[in-house]
């Protein structure tokens, strides 16, 4: 086995494994996942930054 045929393997293994990923065959789906996961993560922050503020405005020993 030379070194050549070993990297040409593990490039056919890495094409066949995200081969899914290829335009033609799953369309923007990632795109929208991620941009779904991110919308929800801002969403789920800004809920607890609003309760990390209250919090902090009803704390009267908190440093300024």
């Amino acid at each position: 086995m030379t070194w050549s045929s070993l990297w040409y393997g593990i490039a056919d293994i890495l094409e066949w494994t995200f081969g899914f990923l290829q335009e033609n065959v799953m369309g923007n789906i990632v795109n929208y996942t991620i941009i779904l996961g991110i919308l929800f993560g801002l969403t789920y922050w800004m809920f607890v930054q609003k309760k990390l503020i209250e919090k902090a405005k009803n704390d009267p020993n908190q440093l300024k």
